[in-house]
């Protein structure tokens, strides 16, 4: 029975790509240092499937970035401001879509369907001329195998492509992307004509909007364009891929009725009604099934004998020569290798399964179906599925109590947000146009030494605290400098704002090398929420009320909240989702409360990925955005109406959501704006009114590049003709972690001048 992979992760087990990556950017080392390593990762990669008997191996994964910025080069899409003259796509021009340069902006970037992965959005036009400028896919082919390797070169779908690319700024609204489909076919076909040139025998298209809920048009779209890649894609076998969730019953009407198509991939993971839907709408004679039982987005280890079940079922629709057994998306989104993971408690570590080990899974499921079972490897899955479910390290009874006993309220603040601003204002005395960043401060190679002695017990605590207490009086005087109106601290104790938390909740676990690729060289190494969650000591008091005592000035509490702990973990998945959030809510709750008994008037709770959440199906929306928003008020609602609560939220499209986001009741948000070319302006002019405080980001702090005063004024000056001055705040996109110290000092100081500039142009107005 043959296997099958979606994809892999690129950074490597110990993050060797993203170090390359830092260091090309650096100037530290040069392009074929940077080709060596990346080269290296995927030889390994590819050995390491070989080797484990799966038969579908993927190529053209691996990017440098993401891969929709790889299609974005290979079509030559590349907005004019980026200078490109034509020819191969170089470094250069790559990284300067991705990450913008001296002179330019960065093209937008956002959220990959419900993941936490981030890909650069295209910017098309009618106007944009497509050339066949990145031959990755077919040199990575031969590069595998050279090796021995023979791939299946994975491409995202044309259709795919345009319906996740957006209009270019100053183009007509009637505009339809999809209109540009035979302007990229022509190259799709020069790919495919040069794959099969050199020896390719499968494709793989990357087709995941299918699961989304399409129009006619754009579900005529897939079958034009598929029609007309039909004779060139003769004498291939084509593999359409879906993934994270079902396909909606229009969806895969069309999708099985696709123009030379050999193969159809499915998610049978977040897809369970798809699962029915082959059951009762079968298979096209003679094509192929690739079934994705084992996940592709979590960490725990498949439960064998239920995939294998679901096999057999599949088994008797397609005939067993027809059925693949695959993952349910690529493993990207999954940790690398457990094996790394040296002091994991043994016995969570026996539930778990990463990237690597999920290889195997899928080959041994393969076998299996073959009647190459292996008894030993099947009877330790089952013990350890036994052993989870039997655990009492999973369970606390007093939590789910204390969760069941939230139903029956809504848990919202009981005086309107305008009264709170006014009690808020008297307390606070904010000039208007009040200016703060969004949490975190550059973390330098000596923080990070600090915290990584700190945990190898290499130093004191008091050493450590002492440490930290500096970096935090750095942070406030630079503040104080720079005249900013309110403070944070910096957060130089944390590593990462969700695992920061996790460490300190029960029911977590964490890894030692679990990392994930979020963004081109940024990773995060998400908590495994394993068990019930309850705060048994305070997180953040201790170093926010240090923070305060060292100015006058306002300081807010940062929290991440119970959303984003939520949607940027590893979550159990022996129940709901919103059960789990529910705890974690309860949990900041009495941090949020104890924040404001040492002295914090201000306390931020990030919801960075609420938006991330929203299921990809509309029907599902109401009861998500319902749980999703309820969590966030459950964690404030016990707070006085002088203190004033902040939330923040980052890359993603909010506009769908806004009568959501209102429903939060927060006092003030800060959001992204400024990367997405502030899209988030365009919901106010269409008449919704807002009357809470709003931060839309006046910098994209993802790139290196440093705004003028006059260009922050700009921005301001636009959100002024939407928003009320009294209620508007002025603030970076997001946190400032993964900047550098020359960086973040002349954004802000011309941050800091543009609010007063226009402080002094409007007191000369009145």
């Amino acid at each position: 029975m043959a296997s099958h992979i979606v994809g892999y992760p690129r950074m490597g087990p110990k993050r060797e790509l993203k170090f390359a990556l830092e260091s090309f950017w650096d100037g530290k080392s040069s392009a074929e240092d940077l080709e060596k390593v990346a080269a290296d990762l995927r030889a390994s990669i590819w050995k390491q499937m070989s080797e484990a008997g799966i038969k579908y191996i993927p190529s053209n994964t691996f990017s440098y970035y993401d891969q929709v910025l790889d299609t974005t080069a290979m079509l030559g899409a590349v907005p004019d401001r980026y200078s490109w003259t034509g020819g191969e796509i170089g470094h250069s021009t790559y990284f300067s879509m991705a990450r913008g340069n001296a002179t330019v902006p960065a093209m937008e970037m956002t959220k990959w369907f419900d993941t936490n992965y981030h890909f650069i959005v295209p910017e098309l036009s009618p106007a944009t001329k497509f050339s066949y400028a990145s031959h990755k896919a077919v040199s990575e082919y031969k590069e595998a195998k050279a090796l021995g390797v023979d791939t299946v070169p994975v491409l995202v779908g044309p259709v795919s492509y345009l319906l996740l690319s957006k209009a270019a700024k100053g183009v007509e609204k009637s505009f339809s992307l999809l209109s540009l489909l035979d302007s990229i076919l022509p190259i799709y076909k020069e790919v495919v004509a040069e794959l099969k040139a050199a020896g390719a025998s499968w494709i793989q298209f990357d087709e995941p909007t299918l699961v989304k809920d399409l129009a006619v048009h754009e579900l005529a779209a897939f079958s034009s364009a598929y029609a007309e890649l039909e004779s060139a894609l003769s004498g291939l076998n084509v593999l359409i891929e879906t993934y994270f969730a079902d396909v909606p019953a229009e969806s895969y009407k069309t999708l099985t009725s696709l123009s030379g198509v050999t193969a159809y991939g499915f998610d049978l993971v977040r897809g369970t009604k798809t699962l029915e839907l082959i059951k009762s709408a079968g298979i096209p004679s003679g094509k192929y099934l690739f079934a994705g039982v084992v996940d592709g987005r979590n960490i725990w280890a498949d439960d064998l004998a239920a995939s294998l079940s679901t096999l057999q079922s599949l088994e008797a629709v397609v005939g067993k020569d027809k059925l693949v057994v695959s993952t349910s998306c690529s493993l990207m989104h999954t940790a690398v290798d457990l094996v790394n993971e040296t002091k994991l408690d043994s016995e969570i570590k026996s539930w778990l399964a990463f990237a690597a080990q999920k290889v195997v899974e899928v080959n041994a499921l393969g076998k299996a179906l073959a009647g190459l079972k292996d008894e030993a490897y099947f009877a330790a899955n089952a013990a350890a599925q036994a052993s989870r479910r039997s655990s009492p390290r999973v369970n606390n009874e007093e939590v789910q109590k204390a969760a069941a006993a939230l139903k029956g309220s809504d848990h919202r603040r009981a005086t309107p947000v305008s009264a709170r601003l006014d009690a808020q204002q008297k307390k606070l005395n904010l000039p208007i146009l009040p200016t703060t960043t969004i949490g975190s401060f550059p973390q330098t190679m000596d923080l990070r030494r600090v915290r990584r002695e700190y945990k190898a017990k290499k130093i004191s605590e008091e050493e450590y605290v002492s440490a930290i207490k500096e970096e935090i009086s750095k942070v406030v005087k630079i503040q104080e400098e720079l005249d900013i109106d309110v403070l944070v601290h910096g957060e130089p104790e944390r590593n990462d704002m969700v695992e920061y938390f996790g460490e300190q909740l029960s029911g977590f676990a964490f890894t030692a090398n679990g990392w994930v690729q979020s963004y081109g060289s940024r990773c995060v190494k998400p908590p495994i929420i394993y068990g019930d969650v309850s705060r048994p000591n305070p997180m953040t008091v201790f170093w926010s009320k240090m923070a305060q005592d060292m100015t006058p000035r306002p300081m807010k509490g940062m929290l991440t909240g119970p959303v984003t702990i939520l949607n940027w973990s590893f979550v159990r998945n022996d129940q709901p989702r919103f059960e789990t959030c529910y705890q974690i809510a309860l949990a900041i709750k009495k941090e949020v409360e104890d924040l404001e008994a040492g002295g914090i008037q201000v306390i931020q709770i990030d919801e960075a990925a609420l938006r991330e959440g929203l299921p990809l199906r509309k029907s599902e929306h109401a009861f998500y955005l319902d749980w999703a928003v309820h969590s966030f008020r459950i964690t404030n609602c016990g707070v006085q109406d002088t203190t004033q609560i902040h939330t923040h939220m980052c890359y993603s499209n909010f506009n769908d959501i806004i009568h959501s986001i209102i429903n939060m009741d927060a006092d003030v948000i800060t959001i992204e704006n400024s990367r997405s070319d502030e899209k988030l302006l365009s919901v106010f002019r269409e008449g919704v009114t807002y009357g809470a405080g709003i931060g839309p980001g006046v910098y994209d702090i993802h790139s290196p590049r440093i705004p003028s005063t006059e260009e922050i004024a700009d921005r301001v000056n636009k959100m002024l003709a939407v928003l009320d001055t009294n209620i508007l705040w002025v603030n970076p996109d997001c946190g400032l972690k993964t900047r550098k110290y020359t960086e973040v000092k002349p954004a802000l100081t011309n941050m800091v001048a543009a609010a007063k500039l226009i402080r002094t142009q409007l007191a000369s107005t009145k």
